[in-house]
């Protein structure tokens, strides 16, 4: 089962060891968990369902709670406080794209909005209805997620859109095959919500995001339903794919996709480095990038991250005896940590890593233990679990991420994170404050802030402090002239900021071609633009 209020599952708990808890109370302060509201009472407290009766979809209160927010920080506060302003009046589960058709078709009649459903992940409002007069039908889409078609020869598999990553993977794999998508939300999300958000998996710089593995599939609006076909390449005007590319719900449901796949790899390793500087590490991995080194996966921690994450693994020896075989070896306070991913032929591998080893050695740099690997591969999916054990121990985590041109990437880490201490001191607050690079292009790379603060006694002081550090941050990536989202999307939390970077007439189109499909405005509406 799912947990109603927190991220993964109800069986899964990842507790912080005793020095992490010591590390926070003197980085931050000391703090105390904040009273939660129960799932009972809290579906007690939703209003009747506004929608009429109908086969296909539960009108009762615990699958509405269920379906009412997904994983920003504003929805933590709203269901651990159980305050839940709106929730869906419904929520369906179709096994088909006729039955999707079919719940459009009631929605309509029923002057119903329609919020699709994947896993419910997004940290930026995807999947919140809007507080009104008018009823929400929220379609899950958790039953469309079978291996529709393995074409073997041209690379290509057919999913329903509903799939989650482990399922799809398990399925894929079975035939010696992988899509490669690994976001951190790999457990719970969906290839149709990857799709409509224009997702990136951790190891992207091998299999690509999810624009350049998603080529075909069906998609069902309230005008009728749409086929992509699929073209090795196409020069047919417009490519009518990259309009649902994200799309986030507005256009309607996508029900099924094609993706490339790939041959599963023969050997897959991850390799930890400490470099001297955030300067020297930033301009090896730029080197690597554009020399197109074949690497799966870059990411490259800040001083302060990397400082950070070895104490919040709870192992204050083992980082203590790390950091002075660090210091004999010239690397101070300013070493970053440097994690890179090896996939591939087992020769082309073995060779790949001594290629790197070099480079990272000629530039200052020094290997890490296996352990720290090791112990990173592990927990890339279950490390989102500590975001419970903290909320429960009074401390709240947030990020936010961009992309910018190699120029600026360091100026814009900079602005992000004053602004981000800024924000927080302004409370009388202390805050951890820490970024990495995590998926790296010739061009230039992403830039991932992570925030921890302590929560205040009230929700309500919660909520504020928290909305007066995303405008400050967002701000921030706006006037560094950095896109508003990498990979997380747009949702309702980011859509103030897109029209700096769309433009009136951009943000005009995208909104005479949602008219298209969706003339009543009934799919997502107040998400995106």
């Amino acid at each position: 089962m799912r947990r109603w209020n927190g991220w993964g599952l109800e069986s899964i708990d990842v507790e912080p060891k005793p020095a992490t808890e010591a590390f926070l109370r003197q980085a931050i302060g000391a703090s105390e968990r904040p009273a939660d509201a129960t799932f009972a009472a809290t579906a007690q407290s939703l209003p009747e369902s506004r929608l009429p009766a109908h086969p296909l979809v539960d009108r009762g209160a615990p699958s509405r709670l269920r379906h009412a927010r997904g994983q920003s920080f504003a929805d933590w506060v709203d269901v651990r406080s159980g305050r839940i302003d709106a929730a869906p009046d419904g929520v369906a589960a179709p096994i088909d794209r006729a039955q999707v058709a079919a719940l459009l078709k009631y929605a309509a009649e029923a002057g119903a909005r329609v919020i699709p459903y994947g896993g419910g992940t997004s940290v930026v409002g995807h999947i919140n209805p809007s507080r009104g007069d008018t009823p929400v039908l929220t379609i899950a889409l958790g039953a469309l997620a079978g291996l529709e078609h393995l074409d073997e020869e041209s690379h290509l598999a057919t999913f329903g859109a509903g799939v989650t990553g482990p399922a799809l993977e398990a399925q894929l794999r079975a035939h010696g095959y992988t899509l490669g998508h690994f976001p951190q939300s790999f457990e719970h999300s969906t290839l149709g919500g990857w799709i409509a958000t224009r997702s990136s998996g951790q190891q992207s710089l091998r299999y690509g995001r999810i624009e350049g593995l998603f080529v075909g599939g069906h998609l069902e609006t309230p005008s009728g339903a749409l086929d992509l076909p699929c073209f090795p390449a196409s020069a047919a005007g417009p490519d009518v794919r990259e309009m649902i590319l994200g799309s986030e719900g507005r256009l309607g449901i996508i029900t099924d996709a094609i993706v490339r796949v790939s041959r599963l790899p023969e050997v897959e390793r991850f390799r930890a480095y400490f470099m001297p500087s955030w300067t020297v590490g930033c301009r090896l991995v730029r080197e690597l990038a554009q020399a197109r080194v074949p690497l799966s996966m870059v990411r490259l921690s800040n001083a302060v991250e990397t400082r950070t994450q070895l104490a919040l693994a709870g192992h204050p020896t083992l980082a203590k005896l790390l950091g002075g075989v660090l210091r004999l070896r010239g690397l101070g306070d300013e070493r970053c940590m440097l994690m890179l991913g090896f996939t591939g032929g087992a020769r082309e591998v073995a060779f790949l890593e001594r290629q790197v080893r070099w480079a990272v050695l000629a530039a200052g740099g020094v290997a890490g233990p296996a352990k720290i690997a090791g112990a990173w591969r592990r927990g890339r999916f279950r490390n989102a679990y500590l975001r419970n054990a903290l909320w429960e121990r009074g401390y709240g985590i947030d990020t936010v991420e961009t992309a910018i041109p190699w120029t600026r990437v360091t100026a814009t880490m900079n602005h992000i994170e004053d602004a981000a201490n800024a924000a927080i001191a302004a409370e009388g607050e202390r805050g951890l404050v820490f970024t990495h690079l995590s998926h790296v292009y010739p061009v230039g790379s992403s830039v991932y802030s992570t925030f921890v603060f302590r929560l205040a006694p009230d929700p309500d002081e919660t909520l504020a402090r928290w909305r007066r550090l995303k405008e400050a941050v967002s701000e921030a990536i706006v006037l560094s002239g950095g896109t508003i989202s990498h990979q997380h999307g747009v949702g309702a939390d980011h859509s103030p900021y897109l029209p700096a970077e769309k433009g009136a007439l951009g943000i005009a189109a995208i909104r005479g071609l949602m008219r298209s499909f969706d003339p009543d405005g009934r799919m997502n509406p107040g998400k995106l633009c």
